[in-house]
């Protein structure tokens, strides 16, 4: 198909645009969940995502947790021991997406992790499953400090060290 001027061009690009822009707007919050085990994880583009954190510091201390991202902060969050907290986000539409938290504790020290990532919690070719709702623990091991823990309960949870690095 050969354009017979820029106008036609132009014209041609507004449309796609126009209907790429409308397509990834649409909200699947309201989709039927998926069945554990089926691997259709909140693939889709700007899936929703819910990260929830939970408290297992083995000194069973506050955990104060801070966790933002380029366009969200959501402040410092004090959790009680065995107590949970969570967010809601969707993943954007150039799929690089991440959170990073700040953790202290009493006689823990300062650490700092990515909670969500693209790469690791939103890719087909991840070494881990994709999540939608992402479940991690914090403190429970000093030698993996924070581990992802999976829906399905026969699966082990995929532990981490501290990214404390700038």
């Amino acid at each position: 198909m050969a354009f017979t001027n820029k106008s036609q061009f132009i014209m041609l690009f507004m449309i796609s645009s126009t209907l790429i822009i409308f397509v990834s707007a649409i909200d699947f919050s309201n989709a039927p969940a998926e069945a554990p085990g089926s691997g259709g994880d909140g693939l889709l583009p700007l899936a929703e995502k819910h990260v929830v954190i939970r408290n297992k510091v083995k000194n069973r201390e506050i955990l104060n947790v801070h966790c933002k991202s380029s366009e969200d902060d959501f402040g410092i969050i004090h959790l009680p021991w065995n107590g949970t907290w969570g967010f809601r986000f969707h993943v954007n539409i150039w799929k690089n997406t991440k959170f990073r938290c700040h953790f202290t504790w009493h006689k823990g020290g300062s650490h700092y992790f990515y909670i969500f990532k693209v790469s690791r919690d939103d890719s087909a070719f991840g070494q881990i499953p994709v999540c939608k709702e992402c479940i991690w623990e914090v403190g429970k091991d000093d030698e993996n400090p924070i581990c992802r823990i999976p829906r399905e309960k026969e699966n082990n949870p995929y532990c981490f060290k501290w990214e404390d690095g700038p």
